[in-house]
């Protein structure tokens, strides 16, 4: 998190009452995220804390990965999936951060990350970037990079060409529309590291592993994890 951004945050947190990131509801002093109710009935997936697991059985054959996990269910109709939505598109940066140091905190009490050195968030093209103001998946990385203590390599890799937007593509458009997008521009800060890659949604897989692939082409020793805020239990049973 930025400086200013962390002033803002900080600013805002004193002067503007939080609301409950999930069913809008006013927070309490003693809550930063979610109301007690939202809290209580999370779609948690406990992922974190198993090693081998339905998502690390994804990228089998695909991305050799270290471990891999979801914070919780992306459920079709679900206020989750509003949440997800708000701080995606709508301006709800906030949301993103706290979300990723609950998900953070949970991830260094299962012990299963303790060796991750550095963070890299999914990359925006910097024309989206622009569009939207900010990277909803660096967010969510500087928060869990709060609560493991690592530093997060916002530069380290870009995304050179712009591409559609994955929603609402099949299965096979979605690989085609990732394939190349992603360029090492500081192999320096990955080499010889176990880099936790971060995004917001997992479905078919084919970001996180075009971007895994392409690191480990142009970094051959580096060591992968991968963590994202929600995935479908749908998205862990197909095969691509």
């Amino acid at each position: 998190m930025s400086i200013l951004s962390s002033l803002i945050y900080d600013l805002r947190s004193l002067f503007i009452p939080r609301s409950c990131a999930v069913c809008g509801g006013v927070l309490p002093p003693s809550k930063h995220l979610l109301c007690s109710m939202c809290e209580a009935t999370a779609p948690l997936t406990n992922l974190w804390q198993e090693p081998a697991n339905p998502m690390m059985e994804r990228f089998w054959g695909l991305l050799p990965i270290e471990h891999a996990s979801a914070l919780f269910w992306y459920v079709e109709g679900s206020p989750w999936r509003d949440a997800v939505h708000r701080f995606k598109y709508g301006g709800r940066w906030l949301s993103a951060y706290d979300m990723g140091r609950w998900y953070g905190a949970l991830m260094r009490e299962s012990g299963l990350y303790a060796t991750v050195d550095a963070i890299v968030p999914v990359p925006l093209h910097w024309w989206r970037r622009m569009w939207r103001g900010y990277n909803q998946s660096e967010y969510i990385a500087r928060g869990i990079a709060r609560e493991l203590g690592v530093k997060v390599l916002s530069h380290a890799v870009v995304r050179h060409r712009y591409n559609q937007s994955q929603t609402h593509q099949s299965v096979f458009r979605r690989w085609a529309n990732v394939e190349g997008i992603f360029r090492v521009r500081r192999a320096d800060e990955l080499r010889g590291r176990h880099i936790l890659l971060v995004d917001d949604v997992f479905t078919t897989g084919a970001t996180i592993f075009s971007l895994g692939e392409t690191i480990l082409r142009a970094v051959p020793d580096v060591r992968l994890s991968v963590a994202v805020l929600a995935t479908t239990r749908r998205s862990l049973r197909q095969q691509d």
